[in-house]
């Protein structure tokens, strides 16, 4: 029986980039497969229809050319039809595909993809959900989720560059607030700036805010910034490019398979979409997601959990 695919289109992923080289990557991946079929949308109901219809098809591969946005639309629709997920980035964040050793090179990404098509490559990885929401990345609650929020407000600049100006911004206005995590190890009260849970190490462009982030240990990585103040805030920015933000004093990191943040009314954000206001509950379900992966190297994870 042959392999049939369909590749998801978002065409304003990128600034217009995957609409620009969607023909070329389709025309590359044909080969590798006996039925490509072409699903190009301009909105998430639009995108989940044709999905749909794809699958009542017999679709056993949806591959997806866009950001982080569209790969979150593709994790909802794989997970929940046990179709194989395969990734394209093209878009201003590549967070899902970083974490997974994706080249951000689309072309090169597009090569990878068509090899792990033809050598039936594959790889089974974890999820988070939440509710009835699926997460590849981070689950993040209080400072940077307001982050999140203003950064995807934002026309200028694009990538990193913006999530760094979300930051200064937020950074007039956020003060620390008590909160409750509820872990496998027992309950957490404090006073804290932010909150994130990542079943992969990257958000925000490539921000590793939890560094030591595997997507097939069962387990959430999470990064917890205690009290502190715009100046410490503004120290620790520099480590968070780098992971080294977990060595400072007012950072606590710890593993736990269910999360629960109850916190005064805090934003939540998972894979940068909007998830409402905390209270918050999230599971790692281990090997929810198959992911056509060809040699697929895990991204580097600087950095190291602490007690």
């Amino acid at each position: 029986m042959g392999l049939n695919a369909a590749l998801a289109v978002h065409p304003a992923s990128g600034h217009g980039a995957a609409a620009r080289i969607a023909e070329a990557v389709a025309a590359r991946l044909r080969p590798a497969v006996d039925r490509l079929d072409v699903l190009t949308a301009t909105s998430v109901a639009e995108s989940r229809a044709l999905m749909q219809s794809s699958h009542a098809e017999g679709l056993d591969v949806l591959i997806v050319l866009g950001g982080d946005g569209a790969a979150h639309q593709g994790v909802q629709f794989c997970a929940d039809h046990g179709v194989a997920l395969g990734l394209v980035p093209s878009g201003t964040g590549n967070d899902f595909a970083r974490a997974l050793g994706i080249p951000a090179d689309p072309r090169a990404a597009t090569n990878a993809l068509a090899n792990a098509l033809r050598d039936g490559a594959r790889r089974r990885v974890d999820l988070g959900r939440l509710d009835d929401t699926w997460f590849a990345t981070v689950l993040c609650s209080g400072f940077d989720a307001a982050v999140n929020a203003r950064a995807n407000a934002m026309r200028w600049p694009a990538g990193p560059r913006r999530y760094d100006l979300a930051i200064l911004a937020e950074l007039a206005a956020f003060r620390p607030r008590p909160i409750v995590l509820h872990t496998d190890d027992g309950t957490l009260e404090l006073d804290a700036t932010l909150v994130a849970a990542g079943n992969t190490p990257y958000y925000g462009g490539g921000v590793p805010i939890c560094p030591a982030a595997t997507p097939d240990d069962g387990l959430f990585d999470v990064t917890v910034i205690g009290s502190a103040s715009r100046f410490e805030l503004l120290r620790l920015l520099p480590g968070l490019r780098t992971g080294s933000h977990v060595d400072h004093p007012a950072v606590r990191t710890l593993r736990t398979r269910t999360l629960r943040i109850e916190a005064p009314g805090w934003p939540a954000y998972a894979d940068g979409e909007d998830q409402g206001r905390t209270p918050v509950e999230a599971t790692c379900v281990p090997a929810a997601l198959t992911v056509v992966a060809s040699g697929t190297r895990r991204a580097d994870r600087p950095g190291r959990v602490k007690p």
